[in-house]
């Protein structure tokens, strides 16, 4: 069974006129709290964080002295541990104006939060433990990540969606055109794509590689025709038929055949003219704001209406330029989904920063990390394990060194991501999870295995015995006239003279 230690490094800075009345013994010193994620039978999962308390520093004091939350963010990011995973809470006095009114903790872009003193010490603490598991994993994310090995009834209904752990993804966003004759559309896509998705992608390219490419399809239509709604004069999806929609699409789209990563479809669809203008409805009939939907583990695709139905006279095809910043938003919004980060539920006293044009903030990514490491491991652990089985099964097999010895690093890479993540060195730890990864699927699909696994025993009767029955036929029957003639001799009496 394996049993995971989840360390998180926290600072908790105290400063002047926020100290709890009631601390156990003067400042600093170190604090460890641990808690039981209940997963099942055969995982265990214990999360330990484990804190410094301390007091600010002057450059700390100086970085807090300012008129809001977000410049101190900006402040104390660069005197903060900025290493993976870390952590570290700044607490402020009740009485600040750094914090608006009602919210008592705010959560920056990097991996620091400010939190409004109040009360003893066991309230800051389970303030402290709300704010950490926010920042770093909670037992449905730990869960999401081993959505195979855990019973459905336990998982989020999110969980489902997030994309599995991969080495790498790809990324296609296709545009859509199935009424060229009526529309001429233009996007700048590679722009867009520059400006808005791929300082996304720099910051989880620590998760993993990723490329990107575009397409126009051009009389590329939905699998499903939309209803005519005579109030709104327009054609709506409702949302039952949204699953639908896909299929004819993705038959045309082309990129998954060849693809060694998962693959993300973005589609942009312009209606044509004759279903113009067309909009979603969500389950109650109400229409949905951002008129899009996204699929889970698949992608995105939103609907763009061009024109309400234009005048005659008008001249086709009419030239569209397609403002990308709205569709852009959508997308960065369901490719959030995708990876799991979209916010959890939080109490309203809570407020996050917005990461900006980063598209991520700093702790967000950290929560990706703690996710894929332990997935990555849990991925290893059942490789090898189907690899037992198959070995097992077939007798005579040759293992060849190389794999052997991909299957000892495998097992050394994992067991190093799991010592890494109980001492808390998540960088290390995903590296290595990584690395485990890599050589789990090696072994497994080494080609010296591979052809055994489509040639098994009662194949290779099948094989041989119309090669083998030929040649057996006339030696059986001349075995059975040697038999024949035997058995004469025997009741043959001997001549006695």
């Amino acid at each position: 069974p394996a049993q995971f230690q989840l360390a998180v490094p926290a600072a908790v800075v105290f400063a002047p006129g926020s100290v709890p009345g009631d601390l156990p013994r003067p400042l600093p010193f170190r604090d460890v709290q641990e808690m039981e994620i209940p997963l099942n039978l055969r995982t265990s999962i214990t999360s330990r964080y484990e804190t410094v308390y301390r007091s600010t520093t002057a450059q700390e004091e100086a970085a807090l002295d300012v008129a809001t939350a977000r410049e101190a963010d900006a402040a104390l990011h660069p005197l903060q541990d900025a290493s993976l995973g870390s952590l570290t809470v700044y607490v402020v006095p009740e009485t600040t104006s750094l914090l608006p009114q009602g919210i008592s903790v705010y959560v920056g872009k990097h991996r620091s939060a400010l939190l409004r003193a109040g009360g003893d010490l066991a309230a800051l603490r389970t303030r402290l433990r709300q704010l950490m598991q926010v920042m770093s994993f909670t037992a449905s994310s730990i869960a999401a990540a081993l959505s195979d090995r855990v019973p459905d009834g336990q998982l989020s209904p999110d969980a489902r969606r997030h994309l599995k752990s991969s080495l790498g993804y790809e990324i296609t966003f296709s545009l859509l055109n199935p009424d060229p004759k009526s529309h001429a559309v233009d996007w700048d896509i590679e722009d867009a794509v520059n400006r808005y998705v791929q300082p996304v992608l720099d910051k989880l390219s620590l998760v993993a590689n990723f490329s990107v490419d575009s397409q126009i399809l051009y009389y590329a239509v939905l699998g499903v025709t939309p209803r005519f709604d005579k109030e709104s004069s327009s054609f709506l999806l409702s949302a039952h038929s949204l699953p639908h929609v896909i299929n004819p699409v993705e038959a045309r789209l082309g990129s998954s055949a060849a693809s060694l990563y998962p693959v993300l479809n973005f589609l942009l669809y312009v209606p044509e003219r004759s279903h113009s203008p067309l909009y979603i409805q969500d389950k109650d009939g109400a229409p949905v704001s951002t008129n899009a939907f996204h699929s889970p583990r698949w992608g995105g695709i939103m609907v763009y209406n061009v024109e309400a139905p234009a005048a005659p006279q008008a001249s086709l095809p009419l030239r569209i330029n397609v403002d990308m910043v709205r569709v852009m938003e959508v997308f960065l919004a369901q490719l959030r989904l995708l990876f799991g980060l979209s916010r959890e539920e939080l109490p309203p006293e809570f407020l996050l920063e917005s990461p900006g044009n980063e598209g991520l903030a700093d702790w967000e990514l950290d929560r990706l990390l703690w996710a894929h490491t332990v997935e990555n491991i849990a991925t290893v652990s059942t490789t090898l394990t189907s690899l037992a089985q198959l070995l097992d099964k077939i007798g005579n097999i040759v293992i060849k060194d190389d794999v052997a010895s991909e299957v000892y690093r495998a097992v050394a890479s994992a067991q190093s991501a799991m010592a890494k993540l109980a001492t808390g060195h998540l960088h290390s730890a995903f590296q290595a999870s990584k690395e485990a990864v890599t050589s789990s699927e090696r072994a497994f699909f080494d080609p010296s295995l591979l052809h055994l696994l489509y040639f098994p025993d009662d194949q290779k009767f099948a094989i041989y015995i119309p090669l083998f029955l030929p040649m057996a036929v006339p030696i059986l029957l001349s075995l059975a006239k040697i038999v024949r003639e035997a058995r004469q001799r025997k009741k043959e009496p001997t001549k006695m003279d």
